[in-house]
């Protein structure tokens, strides 16, 4: 048992010597080449796949068991929808209803990665930054097009904050403009930052209470535990944030609000 310990602790610091990304590294399973597009399956793929699986089987099986007096999956799940529909009524009002699938679909995504990804030996899909874009330009993407669809060139206006002077129009649209492309990349970085800040954290900690021994390495070992801890909450915070978001921005082509006031 010892010497597999050691074994273990030798392999680990090796590859924390590497880099201490290296557990965020992908390699290709399966290469696929499709006209020059890398679609090869790789560990993040599978996992998305098993996320996407995870989310449907759960669902359907809550739908199906409808009860007079709901069991846990069918609490659960009233809970949820209970939930998302509190964010899109506060923040969208009740036209936001139409969006419920696609916020419905996104935080329990996200909020699945997130949690998949503290299994030992899994992969957080939300710590690549290429992920969180995605979905960060769909959102904003999808804000615009609605903006534009409900109020046409009117809905430029979201550049003028309301009671702006004539004078510093010249002033403030570029700055205005500059907040509007902000909004998807702030997007796309608070969730992914956040998933691999802490992912590192719980590394090194691991790290430290594999090398510290018995003598010194609980300490660490016991850190390790309550970052697991915050953790879990974190993967539900952030998926809740990414949704909030996600609504206030939709929200804002609906009213043609000029600033994300909801954010703060």
């Amino acid at each position: 048992m010892a010497e597999d310990l050691t074994i273990f602790k030798r392999k680990y610091e090796r590859i924390m010597e590497e880099s201490p990304l290296h557990p965020f590294e992908l390699h290709n399973w399966i290469p696929i080449s499709l006209g020059g597009l890398d679609i090869s399956i790789n560990k993040a793929v599978v996992i998305m796949w098993v996320v996407v699986a995870l989310v449907a089987v759960l669902m359907v099986m809550a739908g199906s068991a409808r009860k007079l007096v709901p069991g846990k999956l069918q609490s659960m799940a009233e809970m949820m929808v209970d939930f998302i529909r509190g964010i899109i009524m506060d923040t969208m009002g009740k036209e936001g209803m139409r969006f419920f699938p696609l916020i419905a679909t996104l935080f329990l995504f996200i909020l699945f990665c997130n949690l998949i990804g503290l299994i030992p030996g899994s992969y957080t899909v939300t710590s690549q930054i290429v992920v969180t874009a995605v979905f960060a330009c769909l959102v904003y993407g999808l804000s615009l097009v609605m903006g534009f669809l409900l109020h046409g060139v009117k809905f430029l206006g979201i550049l003028v904050p309301p009671g702006t002077p004539a004078w510093l129009l010249p002033l403030m649209i570029p700055i205005e403009l500059i907040s509007q492309l902000a909004r998807p990349i702030s997007l796309a970085v608070r969730l992914f930052a956040n998933m691999t800040a802490g992912h590192v954290i719980l590394g090194v900690l691991f790290g430290l209470a594999i090398s510290g021994g018995l003598l010194i390495g609980w300490l660490p070992f016991a850190f390790t535990i309550a970052m697991n801890g915050l953790e879990v909450g974190i993967a539900f915070i952030q998926a809740y944030i990414f949704t909030v978001l996600t609504c206030v921005y939709l929200g804002d082509a609906f009213h043609l609000h000029g600033h994300d006031e909801h954010a703060h």
